[in-house]
C-alpha cells in the first residue's frame, strides 16, 4: 500500500486516455470510490493499470454516514472490495446524510451539528473503520442552510468525532469558503481550531472552484480554484503544515488535462514559498 505525497488531481473519464498512455506528472490521483463498484468494465479496467503506476485515493459519495437509515450492506460490500482490489493509500467518505426509509437523495445534505448526531456519526465510522480494517477520513461538506438546533460548529464537530472513532479528516478549503460565504462563518477561525489538533489528523486536503449566484455560493467544483481560496491554503501551510497531501477536485465543465496540472502546479508553487518563508 502506497503513502500520498504531493499534489493529487481527480481522475476524470475524458482523461482516461493521457494517463494509459502517456506520463503524466502527477504525485497521486483520486476516485470516486462508487463509480468502480462495478464486477468488470472498462472503469475498473483503467483503475487497475493505473494503481500500478500511481498512489491513489478512493473518495466516497454515497455512504450517508448520518443517515436515520442504517448503512447499506451491499454499499459496505462493495467498498470492501473495491477497497482490498486497490490497496489505496487513504479511503474517505463525507460528514452528511443522504437517506430515508427507502429513498436514496443522491446528495450530500448537511446534518444537524449536535450531540445525538455526533453519536450516530461515531458510531457509524467506527462500523465502518472496523468492517474495512483502517482508518478512514471524513470530510467537512459545503452547505447552503445551518440548523437552529445546531450546539457547534461543523470544525468541533469534526474535531470531536476524530477524538471519539480515531478517524482521520480530510479538510476542503473550498467547502470552509463556500459555507463562509452563507452562513457568515470565518474559514479561517476553523483552520485555526484545526491547527490545535495533532498534525497527522489532517490526511488530506482538497481545493476546488464554486460560482457565486445572487442568492448563495454554489461548491459546483467546474472552474479554477478561487483567488479567495488560495488565500486560505496558504493560511493552512503556515499554520497546519505544507506537507499534507492535497487534491485539486474538478468534476464539472470538466477542462483538459493541463488545466488542471496547471492548478496542481499551483499547489507547489504555493508550498515553497511557505517552507522558504519558514527556514
Amino acid at each position: 500500500m502506497h503513502t500520498l505525497n504531493g499534489n493529487g488531481i481527480g481522475l476524470r473519464t475524458p482523461h482516461y486516455h493521457h494517463f494509459l498512455h502517456d506520463t503524466v506528472a502527477i504525485d497521486w490521483l483520486e476516485v470516486h470510490s462508487e463509480n468502480y463498484f462495478g464486477d468488470g468494465g472498462f472503469d475498473l479496467h483503467v483503475l487497475d493499470q493505473l494503481v500500478q503506476r500511481y498512489p491513489m485515493s478512493l473518495h466516497g459519495v454515497g455512504m450517508g454516514l448520518g443517515s436515520a437509515t442504517a448503512l447499506q450492506e451491499q454499499h459496505l460490500q462493495k467498498l470492501k472490495r473495491l477497497v482490498d482490489r486497490v490497496q489505496p493509500a487513504l479511503v474517505s467518505e463525507h460528514l452528511c446524510w443522504g437517506s430515508i426509509t427507502n429513498r436514496h437523495m443522491n446528495d450530500l445534505l448537511p446534518l444537524t451539528l449536535s450531540q445525538q448526531a455526533l453519536n450516530l456519526v461515531s458510531e457509524r465510522v467506527d462500523f465502518l473503520q472496523n468492517y474495512l480494517q483502517r482508518q478512514v477520513l471524513i470530510e467537512n461538506v459545503s452547505t447552503y442552510l445551518r440548523f437552529a438546533d445546531d450546539a457547534m460548529s461543523e470544525a468541533e464537530f469534526l474535531i470531536a468525532l476524530s477524538q471519539k472513532t480515531g478517524c482521520g479528516i480530510l479538510l476542503d478549503i473550498n467547502n470552509l469558503y463556500v459555507n463562509q460565504c452563507n452562513h457568515q462563518e470565518d474559514a479561517s477561525q476553523a483552520i485555526a481550531a484545526f491547527s490545535r489538533l495533532p498534525k497527522n489528523i489532517i490526511g488530506e486536503i482538497h481545493l476546488a472552484g464554486h460560482t457565486k449566484s445572487e442568492l448563495c455560493v454554489i461548491d459546483d467544483h467546474g472552474s479554477c480554484v478561487d483567488a479567495a481560496v488560495w488565500d486560505l491554503y496558504r493560511t493552512l501551510c503556515s499554520t497546519i503544515s505544507a506537507e499534507i497531501p492535497t487534491l485539486i477536485e474538478w468534476d464539472t465543465n470538466v477542462p483538459d488535462l493541463s488545466v488542471l496540472l496547471g492548478e496542481a502546479h499551483k499547489l507547489e508553487i504555493i508550498r515553497q514559498e511557505v517552507r522558504l518563508h519558514h527556514e
